[in-house]
């Protein structure tokens, strides 16, 4: 992103990118692709030594980041691994991170957070229950009080790596208000049920919580007050799946240009043509401005700014809306290789195509941003 880097971030954008070029190259993300996870521990662990899951974790409870601005760190990788379409856990991780970091207990801090540094720990996030439903009023999924504890029923869908994870952050009604809860995996009354997915190596499934019953220790937060957290939580995986999703842009107008460059028709490089030229310009003019929407709302997030819902919902509206449409341009830039299985092409466009509905669609967003402003 069009971010003011510091000698620490260029060497920590430089070192992630390089570790993501040496691990997981297209050839390897295409082989995860027929595997059952999408992904190998192996690997997240390797990730998480280089800072990736610690980034908004306090140095107390053994994080820590590279520039002391954990968000915008992050963003970095986020894009670097949209430069690969790398594979992992990485948003839900970062976002149940960031969520416990904030709110959990002294024991929940203690228990949970060293296992998600480490990359030892797979947490992900329970939200959505229907389409586009990424908005509080449409939770419907009950969590009731029950001898000293809690009794969850309902369930969760787009749940990212739901059948992988060891822990849920679970965002429940109770009465007319919201609270959330930890749920380790393993409890009963949880079923997972996998859903088919565009991206290669992203996996997602449905999460069913039947009499699924918790501690009082579960909640995260206070009972009722979930309102803010959520809210947080939504900004945090949409600034990364932003900075992820320009990555991925950028690699693929990058590449086409080259093969501009490259490919020859009536004895000239067909990027020398005046029409193609006109539409490159198009490209580079529509990709900064999701580098600039993008980087605005990551410091806006980073800061807490009274303006970040809205710049996030901004970023995110433009985003979605304009790079699967800029991917699909430059498949047709490559003429027939462009819809081949051989060609890379589909592996940008799977992955961005696959995040412009999470977390909330263009139109969703279009109209969050119209109440913030008080259309």
């Amino acid at each position: 992103m069009e971010l003011d880097l510091t000698d620490d971030q260029a060497l920590f954008a430089d070192t992630t990118r390089r570790f993501l070029e040496a691990t997981c190259p297209l050839t390897e993300v295409r082989r995860l692709g027929d595997t059952a996870a999408g992904f190998e521990r192996v690997y997240w662990s390797q990730a998480a030594e280089l800072g990736w899951t610690a980034a908004l974790v306090p140095e107390a409870d053994g994080g820590g980041s590279v520039s002391g601005q954990g968000l915008l760190d992050l963003a970095l990788v986020a894009e670097e691994m949209g430069r690969l379409v790398s594979p992992g856990p990485f948003v839900p991780v970062n976002v149940v991170a960031d969520a416990i970091a904030r709110r959990g207990t002294g024991t929940q801090r203690t228990e949970i957070l060293p296992g998600l540094v480490a990359g030892e720990t797979i947490a992900t996030w329970a939200y959505a229950e229907a389409d586009d439903g990424w908005v509080p009023p449409l939770i419907e999924l009950t969590a009731t009080p029950s001898d000293g504890g809690w009794v969850l029923e309902g369930s969760k869908t787009f749940v990212q790596d739901a059948a992988e994870a060891d822990l849920f952050l679970v965002t429940a009604r109770t009465g007319s208000a919201l609270t959330q809860f930890l749920v380790p995996a393993a409890n009963d009354g949880i079923t997972v049920v996998e859903l088919g997915s565009l991206d290669l190596t992203r996996r997602f499934g449905r999460v069913v919580f039947a009499n699924a019953t918790v501690g009082a220790d579960a909640v995260l937060g206070s009972v009722g007050a979930a309102g803010a957290d959520v809210e947080r939580q939504l900004q945090v995986a949409l600034v990364l799946q932003n900075a992820e999703t320009v990555g991925a842009t950028t690699a693929v107008v990058d590449f086409t240009i080259e093969y501009a460059k490259d490919r020859m028709a009536f004895g000239r490089p067909i990027g020398s043509y005046q029409a193609l030229k006109h539409r490159f310009a198009d490209l580079r003019t529509w990709i900064e401005a999701c580098h600039a929407t993008a980087a605005a709302s990551a410091q806006a997030v980073q800061q807490e700014a009274d303006d970040a819902a809205e710049l996030v919902s901004v970023a995110s509206s433009y985003i979605a809306d304009r790079c699967p449409a800029i991917i699909q341009d430059c498949v047709q830039l490559h003429g027939g290789i462009g819809v081949t299985w051989e060609a890379d092409l589909h592996l940008y466009l799977r992955r961005v195509a696959q995040n412009a509905p999470m977390y909330g669609s263009v139109t969703a967003h279009r109209e969050r941003l119209a109440v913030l402003l008080g259309m």
